[in-house]
This record gives structure tokens, C-alpha cells and sequence, in this order.
């Protein structure tokens, strides 16, 4: 390997622009990377400052001087584009002028080269005073050393520093958690973001220099199995960005991670994520356990002396043990092994220890974990009930499940126990309508799914299927398929009879069955509750998918779930169910016209324009409401609404469009309701929608016009380009209706666009069925032909070809 002596090429002579060409050669060196680069380059930055320094003493005339370097810098740690984090500590002697001077030399060679630079003047005192008055900096010169100079000035103070440091732990210590929870609800968690900052979020590069002052304070200290090697990937993954970049950020961005990718000789961006996590989730872990034990052994201090006198030392011990189940006691507010447990004997403790911990909202001891992991003895397979029970228990204690899950998963427990699950651990999900990867995902879902347990005959399964409902995602192809195999091999393994596992295998197959059909199938069609009648298979089976279907939208993230997408399923459920009860299906509320809409109709039919109401609510991140619609059967009426819905700045949440026959009323009216919010601001007027859409039908209202000069004065703005629009037929839902699916990115006016050309295709909108997810939309259509039929198959094919090009 070449010595950072040979790569600097006689730097200290050469200069400014040696030392560029020196830098850039060690970064384009394809052998040197990782902590050997980042050592390299921090030896060649020493020698280059070194020299500037000693240059610049023998110009001013200074003594007494050193040149330190903090922070990343001082650790050794430089990125290609890190920043130089530089003191310039002197013994207060030097004449003001002479020590502003020497900083100058040092400081502006630096920014010539267009280094960024953190740079300071202080002698031995005002430092160890600004560290007492500034967190930050007292946690830089934790690392501080010597670049060149007076190395016995930075000792002194080093010292001093450490000292101030250790003898303020009490205080200093839950100001630096409070820093470190701030950033981190600023920042976000670093192991389930899309685009992460590699340094700011929680589990990066800020929360590992935290963990080494804690240490630093000799309060407690960090886990220290795989935190070097967390360190190390995550260092490399912020080296390999700076070259990517070639700009000094921390911020894994989309577009960019694929070329990172390449740069760490890893397969894709996927990989690179599931790396990165894997590194933060080790952080995380390692923060959560440390800081615990840091309020631990505060809290003893503070309760020691008085606990003593009231106690004394052994009764103190005594009361701060109580048994929580066989072989788990509680102590000092954590969940350890009794005293007497034997994990060699005992192959259930892993489970029961868990379950009891979840059970009783307390966090596990890290010591109790690892020596489960060490010592456990392996469960046979099938498990016995026992295990299968604590299993279910563990899943069904809700949100602090999610702790102790995430302890065990930390020291391999999980995987232990369920092999299946290393495939799924910290697998990223590209969708931005989740939040988790998809192993949180599916903990979450649990968590939800114990709170629905009430609703439902087998409580056990619900949970079962909540954990395992995506675990086909780590296999290729459709991971509903994937996942019913899968599901019904760990139903064996946990023991589970094998109609039970059967259950789980359908459970998990159909576990996105609900929410689609209710969102994007016509309900009124027979073929389609048939269907998920024949799919579903028993009354029991449909009364735990419904409780699955909500738990995994509620864990999905905010846009998954609503009160709308609550009805729809509702409604689904009920017509289902009635199948399978053999009893006559139940009648949609939404087909019985309520006295507004028959009132809105009559009113149509009179004046033979449309008419309309608008109720306001708000929604969760916007103002919003239920617009009715009502228009004499004519051609563009789905275009003409959404254009003007576009025009007003709706966004269009949910749609349903159908055809209402009055008695004694001649002609059919359109029934259009929808779910709309506004982007920004209020409501517009109902007048005005009205007004606008009695222009958009008589044609004295040009909408694609308004739209088109709309989207060329705000242009799309720059970023990830997202897949192209696609729309399918799909086959075999409906007996009366042809049914087209769109799938586009959410951009105003697409529904506009969508009815144009069906409209220009001479085909009539029987039904839609509008669905947003993030910036995804996914509509359905159910359309004829202009006397009612369903178009045959090359039509249909056709059609869906037409509409595809008119969103391309």
C-alpha cells in the first residue's frame, strides 16, 4: 500500500497546489478507500497545515502556538469534501497583531483552494470557558490533537476539558439527549427514509459522536458489538457520495444513490439503503440502550442516599425486583432473567421473556438479551403451544412490542426463531406512500392489529397474519403469492394445525384483496363482491381480512388510510359477507338517493343545467369537503367536472360517478360525488363552481386551454422523473361493464385528460372510481359501449391504448 509520505509527493514544499494534486490523486486511487482513504487524507491534510503553520511562526515571529484540529477532522475522519474544523490555540503572549497574522496565513490558503473552514483563536482558557458555555464545542475538543505547534498547550487543556467534562456528566449528559432527540424529530430516522441525511437523522454519523462522549464521560457506554462496522458504512457511504457529487453533502438523494451504489461496488440502490440501515438500525439500537443506562445510573444517584436510609443497602435491592413470569423479573425498570433461569433448559424463555417484557411496558436488559442469543436452546419444530401462545402474546401487548422486537432483532433473536424474517430486515420500500422498511412495516401492522383484536373470532390469526402479510417481499415476483407459501411453512414451524395455517396462507394472498376492490371496483356489479366471496371462502376468514386490511393501511402511513377508504371496505364487507351467509346482499346506502341528491336532480332535470352542493370539513392536512353533483345525461360530463375541479385548485381525494333514474321525471341524471381538498386556501364558492361548469358543458369555457396555460406558468419542478402513466383492461371482474385501470403519477388535470379521451373514443362512463396514494393515482372506469354493452376484447385493448397516449 502506498504510505501517505509517498502520496503527498513532498506536499509541504510544493504548496497549495501540491497539496491539491496530491488530494486528488489519493481520491482517484481505486485501491485506497474506506478508513484507509480517509486516513491517507487526513495524514496529507496534517502535513499540508503543518507546513503552512511552521511557514507562517517563522514569518510572524509567533510562539506559543499549536494548531489544532476537532470534530471529523480531528478524528481522523475527512470525507473527500468534509470541512476542516480548525483552533488555533495559543498562550495569550503574542502580540494581537502578530497572532492575527499567523491565523491569516493558515486560514487563507485553505479557503483558496475552496476548502470550507470552521476555524477559531483561543488560548487554553477561552476555550475551556466557551466549552463550558457551548455543548458543541466542549463535544469538538473531545477529539481535539495536535496538527502542528505546541502540543503541550492542547494537553493541558485536554485534560482540563476531559475533567469538565466527567464532573459535569450529570448535568451535561441529558442536555447532549436532548440535542440528539431534537435532531432527530427535526431530521427524521435515518433507517426509514427514502433520502436520508447520513449525518443529522437519528442512527447517522451525529448520533455515533454522541455515543462517544457518553463514553468519554465514563457514565455508561455504548454496545460496542457492530458499532465500529455501522461507523465504517456509513463513513463510506458519505465518502462515496462527496465523490458522486462532488459537494459537500450528507443527504442520500434518489438520483444519486444508484451512482453511489456503483462507487461502494454494491448491486443497486436498493442494496446501498438496506446496507445504510442495517448500520443506522445498529446506531439506533445501540443510542437507545446507552441512553437508558445513562438515566439509570442518574437516577441511582439521586435516589441512593435516601434510599439507604430508609432501607438500607440490601432491602433497597430486594424491593427493586418483582417477578413477572416464569423466569423474568423486573429490575430497576427493565425486563432481566431471573436469577434461577436456566435459557439452556428452557427453549420457550426467549418468547416468554419477551411477552412479558411487551406485557408490562418495559424495555429488556441488553445483558438478559444477549445471553438468551448465546445460551437459548433452539425450539423443536413445531413448537410447542406454549411458545406459539407467547408468540401471539408478545404480538398482541401493542405499541411496546415495537421495543422489544427491535431488541431481539438487534441480537439475532428473531431470525432464530424465524429465518423467513432475514429477508425482509431493513428491505427498503421505493413507495413513498410508506413510512417503514418493510420489517417495521409489518410490526406495525401487528401493533395496529392488536388494538382490532375485539373485532374479531381469532384473535391469534389476525395477529399472525399481521406480522407475516408482507413477508413475501423479499422473494421475487408478486409478494402476495410468494407470501401464502411462506406463511403457511412458519404457521407449520410455530405450530398451527393445518387449517389454521391454511387461513394464514389465504390470509396473506388476499390481504390487499378489500382495499382494492373497494377502491377501484363498482360495488353495484354482482361479479365483483362474487368474487371476493368465492376468494375469501367463510364468514371468519372475511371478519379477520377486513381487521388486516385496516391494521396494514394504518400502519402503511397516512395516505393509506381515511375515513372514506373505511367506508368503502365497510360496505364491501357487509355485501360479502351476505353471500357467504346465503342471506340477500345488503343494499349500499349510497344507492338509496338521499333527499339532497334527489333534490339536486329534480333541479337538474328542470332547468337542464348542472346544480351542485359543497360542505366543507377539514381534513387532515387540508381543507376540504364532499361535493355533489348533478347533471342531465349528456357527452363530456366526467371531463367538463374534473377540468373545472383542476381549474379551482381541488385535488380530487375520491369520485363516484353514476346514473339516477326519478320516478315520474323524464331523462336520466349524472350523479357525480366527490371527495375534494383544497391545495391551499379555502374552498372556492359553490356559485362559481357552478358557473364554470355550465361554461365548460356549453363550450364558452376552454378548459385544457386554462390548464395548459396554468401548467406552463409553474412548470414541474426538477427531481426524480416518475414512471410513465399505464393503463390496463381488466379482465373478468364485471358482467356489464368494461373495466380500464389507470395508473399515472397525481398531476392536476389528469382526470380531465382521462375523460377527453374516453369522451374522443365514443364510449360512456358507467362508473369511476378514483384513488389517491402520495403522488400515485390509480383510477378505475368502468365503461360501454354508447348502448350500454361491454366493448369486446380488441376494443377494449384499443381503448386502453388511447387513453395510455393521451397521458403520455
Amino acid at each position: 500500500m502506498t504510505s501517505v509520505e509517498e502520496t503527498t509527493d513532498n506536499t509541504a514544499d510544493s504548496g497549495p497546489s501540491g497539496y491539491a494534486a496530491a488530494r486528488l490523486r489519493l481520491l482517484q486511487e481505486e485501491s485506497r478507500s474506506g478508513p484507509s482513504r480517509r486516513s491517507a487524507l487526513s495524514g496529507l491534510t496534517d502535513e499540508w497545515l503543518n507546513a503552512l503553520f511552521t511557514s507562517a511562526v517563522r514569518e510572524t515571529g509567533v510562539r506559543g502556538a499549536t494548531l489544532v484540529a476537532v470534530g471529523g477532522y480531528g478524528r481522523g475522519e475527512l470525507s473527500p469534501r468534509s470541512d476542516l474544523d480548525l483552533v488555533l490555540l495559543h498562550d495569550g503572549k503574542a502580540e494581537p497583531r502578530a497572532l492575527s497574522a499567523l491565523a491569516d496565513r493558515v486560514w487563507y490558503p485553505v479557503w483558496d483552494l475552496g476548502l470550507a473552514l470552521d476555524h477559531s483563536v483561543r488560548t487554553p482558557g477561552e476555550a475551556r470557558k466557551t466549552a463550558a458555555e457551548d455543548l458543541k464545542v466542549q463535544l469538538g475538543l473531545l477529539d481535539a490533537r495536535t496538527v502542528a505547534g505546541d502540543a503541550g498547550l492542547l494537553a493541558g487543556l485536554r485534560t482540563s476539558v476531559l475533567a469538565d467534562w466527567r464532573n459535569q456528566a450529570a448535568k451535561r449528559l441529558p442536555q447532549l439527549h436532548s440535542l440528539c432527540r431534537e435532531r432527530a424529530e427535526r431530521a427524521g430516522e435515518l433507517r426509514f427514509l427514502l433520502e436520508p441525511d447520513l449525518k443529522e437523522a437519528r442512527g447517522g454519523l451525529r448520533d455515533i459522536t454522541a455515543l462517544r462522549a457518553v463514553a468519554a464521560s465514563w457514565l455508561a457506554d455504548a454496545p460496542r458489538d457492530g458499532l465500529a462496522e455501522a461507523r465504517r458504512r456509513l463513513l463510506d457511504a458519505r465518502d462515496a457520495l462527496h465523490l458522486v457529487t462532488g459537494r459537500a453533502t450528507d443527504r442520500l438523494s434518489l438520483q444519486e444513490q444508484d451512482q453511489v451504489a456503483a462507487q461502494l461496488g454494491l448491486l443497486d440502490a436498493d442494496a446501498l439503503l438496506r446496507e445504510v440501515y442495517e448500520a443506522a438500525r445498529v446506531v439506533a439500537y445501540a443510542g437507545d440502550v446507552t441512553w437508558r443506562e445513562v438515566g439509570r445510573v442518574l437516577r441511582a444517584r439521586a435516589a441512593r442516599p435516601r434510599l439507604r436510609g430508609l432501607l438500607g443497602a440490601r432491602g433497597a435491592a430486594a424491593a427493586a425486583r418483582a417477578p413477572l413470569a416464569e423466569g423474568v423479573v423486573e429490575s430497576d425498570g427493565e425486563a432481566v432473567l431471573a436469577l434461577a433461569a436456566r435459557p439452556d433448559r428452557d427453549p420457550v424463555l426467549p418468547l416468554r421473556f419477551a411477552a412479558a417484557a411487551a406485557q408490562a411496558g418495559l424495555p429488556v436488559s441488553l445483558h438478559a438479551v444477549r445471553r438468551l442469543a448465546a445460551q437459548g436452546k433452539p425450539l423443536p419444530v413445531p413448537w410447542p403451544a406454549e411458545a406459539r401462545e407467547q408468540l401471539v402474546t408478545l404480538l398482541g401487548a401493542g405499541e411496546p412490542t415495537v421495543a422489544v422486537w427491535e431488541a431481539l432483532e438487534a441480537e439475532g433473536l428473531i431470525t432464530q426463531l424465524l429465518p423467513d424474517w432475514e429477508r425482509v430486515r431493513c428491505r427498503p420500500q421505493r413507495n413513498p406512500v410508506h413510512t417503514w422498511t418493510v420489517d417495521r412495516h409489518l410490526i406495525e401492522t401487528a401493533v395496529r392489529a392488536a388494538a382490532l383484536t375485539r373485532r374479531v373470532g381469532r384473535p391469534d390469526l389476525l395477529l399472525m397474519a399481521a406480522l407475516l402479510h408482507d413477508i413475501g417481499k423479499g422473494w421475487p415476483g408478486d409478494h402476495s403469492v410468494a407470501g401464502e407459501t411462506i406463511a403457511r411453512d412458519v404457521a407449520a414451524r410455530v405450530g398451527f394445525d393445518a387449517q389454521d395455517a391454511a387461513v394464514l396462507g389465504a390470509l396473506v394472498r388476499h390481504h390487499l384483496l378489500l382495499i382494492d376492490t373497494a377502491t377501484r371496483r363498482d360495488l353495484d356489479d354482482p361479479a365483483t363482491v362474487r368474487s371476493v366471496a368465492d376468494a375469501v371462502g367463510s364468514v371468519g376468514t372475511l371478519e379477520i381480512l377486513h381487521a388486516l386490511t385496516e391494521a396494514d393501511a394504518l400502519a402503511t402511513g397516512p395516505a393509506a388510510w381515511s375515513a372514506w377508504r373505511g367506508s368503502l371496505v365497510a360496505d364491501l364487507v357487509a355485501r360479502v359477507a351476505a353471500v357467504l351467509r346465503g342471506t340477500a346482499p345488503a343494499v349500499r346506502e349510497a344507492e338509496i338517493p338521499t333527499t339532497e341528491q334527489e333534490r339536486l336532480a329534480v333541479e337538474a332535470l328542470r332547468t337542464r343545467e348542472p346544480v351542485l352542493a359543497l360542505h366543507g370539513r377539514q381534513e387532515e392536512d387540508a381543507v376540504g369537503g364532499e361535493l355533489v353533483v348533478a347533471v342531465p345525461d349528456q357527452p363530456g360530463v366526467l371531463p367538463a367536472v374534473a377540468g373545472v375541479l383542476a381549474l379551482h385548485r381541488l385535488t380530487v381525494r375520491a369520485a363516484d360517478l353514476r346514473s339516477m333514474e326519478l320516478p315520474d321525471q323524464l331523462g336520466e341524471v349524472l350523479v357525480l360525488r366527490w371527495r375534494v381538498a383544497a391545495e391551499y386556501g379555502a374552498l372556492p364558492q359553490a356559485a362559481r363552481l357552478r358557473s364554470d361548469l355550465v361554461r365548460a358543458l356549453d363550450g364558452s369555457l376552454d378548459v385544457p386551454a386554462k390548464l395548459a396555460d396554468r401548467e406552463a406558468a409553474y412548470p414541474r419542478r426538477r427531481g426524480v422523473t416518475p414512471p410513465p402513466p399505464r393503463v390496463t383492461v381488466v379482465p373478468d371482474v364485471s358482467s356489464l361493464a368494461t373495466v380500464l385501470e389507470v395508473r399515472a403519477p397525481d398531476a392536476v388535470g389528469l382526470l380531465h385528460r382521462i375523460g377527453r379521451a374516453l369522451e374522443s373514443a365514443g364510449v360512456r362512463v358507467r362508473s369511476a372510481h378514483v384513488s389517491t396514494l402520495g403522488a400515485n393515482a390509480v383510477d378505475t372506469l368502468y365503461v360501454t359501449t354508447a348502448d350500454g354493452k361491454p366493448l369486446d376484447p380488441q376494443e377494449a385493448a384499443g381503448l386502453a391504448g388511447s387513453v395510455q397516449a393521451a397521458l403520455s
